[in-house]
């Protein structure tokens, strides 16, 4: 019995260099690679858990054939080949290809777009249209909360249900813990196809953890389309000066609407392990709408072979000529994305970052603040949103090219959760959403770098650098 100890040791011991080396194996960003064997070293036994919960690699893993994605994408893409007098622009074009080659992203002309910044307006626009649905409705978000809101969009769900329409939901797992299970089973109880994303339970799939469903989808009988930041809560309605969130979401209706169905259908098929196919889901597209406004929905999650959406904005930051324009209500970049940015400053090009000058995280802030210094040292402007928390995620450049979605510039976006963003290559909608951070940037004093660098104290600074080890965790 005296040697037990040294034998659980032994274990320990073994484990962890295992670990170690099954994380080097992985062939990682070397940040994150570090932040892993750090915790690993110095958090004993809780480092191996947070690794076992949080920090196993699947995208290398296969979760979907790719048979599968294939016959998900075939009716998107015999829609795709449908169009008429589809002319893709120079200036972009190369960025279309990339993301049709990697995550069979499709350019849809004849698009129109209403943009709503606040949740009043999203949420009655998204009743209505729930309201009028006669076929089906798709909706999945990443936090569907039983509160008064939650409850009121539930209700419509549960009418449209009992009156024979198609409801399908998909919340996610993680993002709904705090969410009690009687709120979902009374809409499946009422008919509604109810599954909830990678569930986690112990012991089983717990190493999905880290891995959400980041998307905020809707789509009502194949027309109309929502996309966007907003989540179903009642913090979009209310909350005092500081509290209230800021954010923005879209409304489609148009060619598009058939690459947001194919988003929908391919997570319904993570959830659900069905293929959804058919024509009727795919209908002709309503008369009227004809125009150059070109929109392609990106998909990105943890188990495509590259990060799509953030080689996109790589890309993007790199070939701007004059400047571009982010927002995002979390500030932890990937190097690449640091280095696009830093680099597109250097280079005179007007680069903006507005992110919230209070987060609701403090441990994102403290992480972040590292970045936005190096920001700020290559000349790119930062602003602090302080009318509320802003957790809108827009990227608008050279009034040619747009985009709007769940994606934020941080790791967890980039690397970690299924995200959707639209591009729009229309310099209509640029400009309008170019309005939209411009009339947000009046909500926020511009960071001052001398002042920023030189007030703080060095026990902070060295906190900072600190914390911002594990930003690839968090």
């Amino acid at each position: 019995m005296i040697y037990i100890h040294w034998i659980f040791l032994v274990i320990y011991v073994v484990a962890i260099l295992a670990t170690v080396i099954t994380i080097l194996m992985d062939d990682r960003q070397p940040a994150k690679t570090m932040a892993w064997i750090l915790v690993l070293c110095f958090l004993p036994v809780v480092g191996i858990v947070l690794y076992f919960f949080f920090g196993q690699n699947t995208r290398k893993e296969k979760m979907i054939s790719q048979r599968s994605l294939d016959e998900l994408t075939k009716r998107s893409m015999l829609e795709f080949a449908e169009q008429r007098n589809l002319r893709l622009p120079e200036t972009h074009k190369t960025l279309m290809q990339l993301y049709a080659n990697q995550s069979m992203a499709l350019p849809f002309k004849d698009n129109e777009v209403e943009i709503y910044v606040n949740g009043y307006d999203y949420f009655l626009s998204l009743l209505a249209e729930i309201g009028q649905a006669e076929h089906h409705i798709h909706l999945v978000s990443f936090i569907f909360n039983d509160d008064a809101l939650g409850y009121l969009i539930s209700d419509a769900l549960i009418d449209k249900a009992r009156q024979g329409v198609e409801v399908r939901v998909i919340y996610d797992d993680v993002g709904n813990w705090s969410v009690h299970g009687a709120f979902f089973e009374r809409m499946r109880d009422a008919g509604i196809d109810v599954h909830a994303f990678m569930p986690v339970k112990f012991p089983a799939f717990t190493s999905k953890a880290n891995y959400r469903n980041h998307h905020k989808l809707c789509v009502i009988d194949g027309h109309v389309g929502f996309i966007g930041g907003m989540n179903i809560a009642m913090r979009y309605l209310k909350g005092t000066r500081r509290q209230a969130w800021r954010d923005t979401h879209l409304k489609v209706t148009g060619g598009a609407v058939y690459a947001i169905q194919r988003a929908f259908l391919v997570d319904w098929y993570f959830a659900d392990r069905t293929l959804i196919t058919d024509r009727k889901y795919y209908p002709e597209l309503l008369d009227g709408i004809e125009n150059d406004c070109l929109a392609q929905v990106v998909t990105s999650s943890p188990i495509s072979e590259w990060p799509e959406i953030m080689q996109g904005y790589v890309r993007i930051l790199l070939e701007a000529k004059r400047y571009v324009y982010m927002e995002s209500p979390y500030f932890l970049p990937t190097e690449p994305i640091l280095f696009a940015m830093r680099t597109a400053a250097i280079a005179g090009i007007d680069v903006r970052l507005m992110i919230p000058l209070h987060g609701d995280s403090k441990w994102v802030e403290w992480a972040g603040r590292s970045y936005v210094i190096e920001a700020l040292k290559a000349g790119v402007k930062v602003y602090l949103y302080q009318a509320g928390f802003n957790h809108s995620k827009l990227l608008i450049t050279d009034d040619s090219l747009s985009t709007c979605g769940s994606a934020n510039v941080d790791f967890r976006s980039f690397e970690h959760n299924f995200e959707s963003n639209i591009f729009f290559y229309d310099e209509g909608m640029a400009l309008r959403l170019k309005k939209v951070f411009l009339d947000d940037q009046k909500q926020c004093i511009l960071l001052d770098e001398s002042a920023e660098v030189d007030n703080r104290p060095f026990l902070l600074r060295l906190w900072e650098s600190l914390v911002r080890l594990l930003s690839p965790l968090l």
